[in-house]
Formats: structure tokens, sequence, C-alpha cells
């Protein structure tokens, strides 16, 4: 899989799926796989044995993967498409939108 242009950190909106129109910070990137954990997205529920960290064990929680092209980054509050050019000797990020520079 090509470059993934959403990194650890980016704002980005759900666009399709269950939890479609939600928004959240990305928490991971899974590079190889495509995937992003977005925070509070693709909610599931684990059931877990009592171990040293959680002795009591029971049901948690947590944020499963979802793919990297089901998220859109968020710039000034609305969607766009981020794109790569060149600034110098140097590869930024820019929003296809509006042409700022995001990092």
């Amino acid at each position: 899989m090509s470059m993934l242009k959403i990194k650890k950190g980016d704002t980005v909106k759900v666009i399709a799926g269950k939890d479609k129109d939600k928004e959240g910070k990305v928490i991971a990137v899974n590079q190889k796989d495509g995937k992003v954990v977005v925070e509070g997205v693709n909610m599931i529920t684990k059931h877990a044995k009592p171990n040293a960290s959680n002795p009591n064990g029971g049901i948690i929680h947590q944020e499963a993967p979802i793919d990297a092209s089901n998220v859109m980054y968020i710039h000034k509050g609305k969607t766009t498409r981020v794109g790569i050019k060149m600034d110098g000797d140097k590869k930024v990020r820019y929003a296809k939108s509006t042409g700022d520079v995001i990092d």
C-alpha cells in the first residue's frame, strides 16, 4: 500500500460505515494494513480474563481499527483531502481544498 496521508494526532471525520459523521483524534496508524484507530470510533467489547494488570477481568470497551480510506482529514472545521508537495527540499502535507500547509 502507498504511504498514508493521515498521521497520529490528526483530527479526522469518518465518511463511511456505522460510525459515519463521527469525529475524533487518531490514536494509532498501521501503515502496513492501511488502518487507523480513531478515538471513540468503531468501539468493540472485549471479554478479558483476570490478569496482573486487570485483576478483575470483565468486559472492556475499546476502539478497533478502521480503514484509512473511510476517514477524512479535518482542516479549519471542514473535511479535505490531503496532498504532498515539495517545500524547498522538504516534503510537506497540505490541504487540497485551501492549499494551506498542514505540517
